[in-house]
This record gives C-alpha cells, sequence and structure tokens, in this order.
C-alpha cells in the first residue's frame, strides 16, 4: 500500500499546464493580454516584415548593429519603440546594452564566479528564488533549472560587486533577462546596467541606504507636481508620496509590477534610452488615471497607486502617452537640486548625464 502511495504521488506533478505565449501559467480570470490564440493572415504578416526588417538591422549575430545605430539611428529609436520582435529580442538586448562586448572581453569569468568563489549572500539568494515569477514554468520547480539557473547569475553578481552583493528586486530583474538568454549572458548583462556600461549606472539602486532610488523618488515626486499639479496637490494634501507606490518601479524598472507583455516593451525602450522612460511611464500612468485618482481618499490611494487598472496598462495606450512627456530638462535640473541638498553622497553612485 506504502509502494502505491508514493507511485501515486510521483505521477501527479505530470499534469498539463496551459500557459500564455510567454510561458506563465493562465488564469482563467486574467487578462487575455499575451495568451495564445489565432492571429489573421494579416497580422501574421505584419509580424514577419518586423522580423525580416530587424534581421537586416542586426546582421548575423549582431555584426551590422553598431554600424546601423550610428547611420540611423531614428530609424532605430522608432523601431524599439514599436517593440523589438520576440524571436530576436534576448540577442538585441544585449547588443542594445553592451553587454555582449562584456561577454566577449570576458571568457571563462562567469564560470569562474559561479563555480570556484562563495558569496555571503547566497542564502538570502536562496530564500528569494520561489518568489521570483513564481507561475511562470522555468521558475515554478522548486531547484529546477530556472530556478538553479536565477541563484547563479544572482550569486556570480553578488561575488563580482561585493559592494552590492544581492537585493531582493535584482532577482526580477535576473530572472526577466533569463527568459531571453542564457545564463552567462543575462549575467553580464546585469553587470552592464549596474555599472553603466551604455547609461549611467544602475548600482546606486541597490548599495546600502538606496541612494539612488532616493534620488529618484526626489525627481519623480517634482515632475509629478510640475506635469499634473492638481493630483499633486491632492498627494500633498492625503500625504501621500513616491516612496509609498514608486520604489519598485526604478528597483525592479516594472518587471515586478507590470503584466509581463508589457514589462518587455518598457524594457525595449529602457535599454536604449536609460532610465527616463521610467519617469516617463509613471507620469503617464498617473496622467491616464488622474481623474479617478484625485476623487480617492488615503486609503484607496494607497491601493489604486498599486493596482492600476487593466486599461491603463495597454502598451499601446500608455506607451504612447509616455513618449509624448518630456521630462529631460526637468530630470537634470532635479538632480542638481538633489544633490545640492544631499551633499557629495549623492554624486558618488551617479554618472553625469542621469
Amino acid at each position: 500500500m506504502e509502494k502505491k502511495r508514493v507511485d501515486e504521488h510521483e505521477v501527479e506533478p505530470a499534469a498539463p499546464v496551459r500557459v500564455d505565449r510567454f510561458g506563465f501559467v493562465k488564469q482563467e480570470q486574467n487578462s487575455t493580454e499575451g495568451l495564445t490564440g489565432s492571429r489573421s493572415a494579416s497580422e501574421y504578416e505584419r509580424e514577419e516584415r518586423r522580423i525580416r526588417k530587424w534581421r537586416k538591422m542586426i546582421g548575423v549575430g549582431g555584426s551590422d548593429w553598431k554600424h546601423y545605430v550610428r547611420r540611423k539611428p531614428h530609424v532605430v529609436k522608432r523601431r524599439i519603440r514599436k517593440g523589438i520582435p520576440d524571436c530576436l529580442r534576448g540577442l538585441a538586448w544585449q547588443l542594445i546594452s553592451g553587454s555582449r562586448d562584456l561577454l566577449l572581453m570576458n571568457p571563462g569569468v562567469y564560470e569562474q564566479l559561479v563555480i570556484y568563489e562563495t558569496s555571503a549572500s547566497e542564502l538570502d539568494i536562496i530564500r528569494d528564488i520561489s518568489r521570483t515569477f513564481p507561475s511562470h514554468v522555468f521558475f515554478r520547480q522548486r531547484h529546477g533549472p530556472g530556478q538553479r539557473s536565477l541563484y547563479n547569475v544572482l550569486k556570480a553578481y553578488s561575488v563580482y560587486d561585493r559592494d552590492v552583493g544581492y537585493v531582493q528586486g535584482m532577482g526580477f530583474i535576473a530572472g526577466l533577462l533569463l527568459l531571453y538568454m542564457s545564463e552567462e549572458d543575462a549575467f553580464w548583462l546585469l553587470v552592464a546596467l549596474l555599472k553603466g556600461a551604455v547609461h549611467a549606472p544602475m548600482e546606486g539602486l541597490y548599495l546600502a541606504g538606496l541612494p539612488l532610488v532616493q534620488q529618484y523618488l526626489f525627481q519623480f515626486d517634482h515632475l509629478g507636481k510640475e506635469h499634473l499639479p492638481k493630483l499633486g496637490g491632492h498627494f500633498a494634501q492625503e500625504m501621500i508620496n513616491p516612496s509609498m507606490y514608486a520604489s519598485q518601479w526604478f528597483i525592479t524598472v516594472f518587471s515586478y509590477s507590470f503584466p509581463f507583455h508589457l514589462a518587455i516593451r518598457v524594457w525595449d525602450v529602457f535599454l536604449y534610452e536609460g532610465v527616463r522612460i521610467v519617469f516617463k511611464i509613471g507620469l503617464a500612468l498617473l496622467k491616464y488615471c488622474h481623474d479617478d485618482l484625485v476623487k480617492l481618499p488615503f486609503e484607496k490611494l494607497v491601493y489604486a497607486l498599486r493596482n492600476f487598472p487593466e486599461d491603463a496598462l495597454n502598451p499601446d495606450v500608455l506607451l504612447p502617452l509616455a513618449y509624448s512627456t518630456k521630462v529631460s530638462r526637468s530630470l537634470e535640473a532635479l538632480k542638481r537640486e538633489y544633490e545640492k541638498h544631499n551633499g557629495k553622497q549623492a554624486k558618488a553612485h551617479v554618472k553625469p548625464g542621469q
């Protein structure tokens, strides 16, 4: 009898699981966004044309990318904003971020970090692994290939940069990358982001005291008052500040708080244009929901700012609204103001231009 019970238990994990086109387990009550479904012939042909254009732009293994970006940056920017074809997203992200160059310049480094080094953060990483995209088939299995890969990348980075080590929000970024590339590729893209291979470094988001998060929240608070004065006044009256709802936006670049189909579109643009897009998306969300938010009292405001309605998270609505929002000049002025009030420590983790 005992053997029979064991056998019955062993076959249970083999039950089929219905997933959307990105690999997330389908929930009946969830949005239909991202679900596998039939596409019209015209939609299929349009997608095929986009893929052909991107293949020509990238070249074999990325051989034409740098030349194309130098020659036609406006075309690259426009195509990225329309969305990178999913089948080319992993390679494109590596080319845009500069991580492919880091990988080629550092052969064997990742393997050394994973196999031969130890990290003071190993227990923290193990504790958090199961919290990263738990509904995705790649990460669902305890100690499965997805969780092992995520552990390896996070452990390797915590050894590579012991000043940063490991912070929980890094798991969602590494997890997102692993859905589009190998462990080693994901590791070097993480390095490119945190060390600033192309844009200003992100490491200040994860250092003790989260110095860059504090700067970004200061900037976002003032941008909100500038672009949406009525809502800004209501927030002040209800004692709402961005630390109550926006910290995760910056720490995970929306990979934690947004539906996956929207998060990857944001990441396409983020890797090419930098952190400005996070501010623009945040302002676009507040602008889209403005008329509802200005009516809400404190408790309902906090909930609404952490649970935006489905229609607000439609990429075809939110992204154009974000692109039309101008923030660069104000961001620069606010950065200088923040550094003036917070001393030299605010400058320590930010490159010029952030």
